[in-house]
């Protein structure tokens, strides 16, 4: 038992690093508290390798990959969106106190994301094909492990990162980094056969162009609010 949980807690410990899991981790990190993060991911591991070790190669073959990276993408897009139109909303809700954050939304945004994008992943297909020779529960334990360990690194990573960033540059890029799995993942179930390499690349143009607009528009929001003293004495004159 200890030696499969070794084995397993190796296997996906290397598989995971690189991988999008983490990037997803550190950009969570970036936005809410590194325990709810963590606990999302754990929980959604152990989800993950449950199924792919109670059922191996049969359930993976049969779940419908290309139909769960398309909700993934989508939940991905929403999340980059909605955490970019927070801080980019109107300059009185910008200066209104923030109320307390909860933990009950963030933990089901990164439990639901971690559950969609680690379905079908090649971390699954590896639990399983160390499940069927390998006794199932020292699997599922070690395959837990070894993806909260790896993304507990990127968990770390993001807390560092937070430290010296103000708040408003965190949500930005986490807002930009959502968009850039979003679209890489659409793309990837859309146009399978476009590569790796440069589906990454196209995928790039999201981001940059949402940096872009908002530039212009923050650009543009500050010129109206400079020019918006000059007109009040005149008003006062008339």
């Amino acid at each position: 038992m200890i030696a499969t949980i070794l084995l397993s807690v190796g296997i996906v410990f290397l598989a995971e690093l690189g991988d999008k899991s983490q990037l997803m981790a550190l950009t969570f990190a970036l936005r809410y508290r590194w325990w709810v993060v963590l606990g999302g991911i754990a929980s959604a591991s152990a989800a993950v390798h449950l199924i792919s070790v109670g059922v191996g190669y049969f359930v993976g073959a049969a779940l419908p990959t290309r139909a769960i990276t398309l909700v993934a993408a989508l939940t991905f897009l929403a999340v980059g969106l909605w955490t970019l139109r927070e801080h980019f909303g109107s300059d009185d809700a910008q200066a209104e106190p923030k109320p307390p954050r909860s933990t009950t939304a963030p933990f089901l945004v990164v439990l639901s994301a971690f559950l969609l994008a680690e379905l079908g992943d090649r971390t699954m297909f590896a639990t399983a094909a160390l499940a069927t020779d390998n006794s199932w529960i020292g699997v599922w334990i070690g395959s837990t492990i070894g993806m909260v360990a790896a993304d507990a690194l990127a968990i770390a990573a993001g807390i560092l990162v937070g430290k010296h960033l103000p708040e408003h540059v965190i949500g930005i890029c986490s807002g930009l980094l959502f968009l850039y799995f979003g679209t890489a993942s659409l793309l990837a179930a859309a146009l399978p056969d476009l590569g790796i390499l440069t589906g990454g690349a196209v995928a790039t143009l999201a981001p940059a162009t949402a940096g872009i607009a908002l530039l212009i528009r923050s650009r543009r929001a500050r010129r109206i609010s400079e020019r918006a003293p000059l007109a009040e004495p005149a008003e006062e004159l008339r």
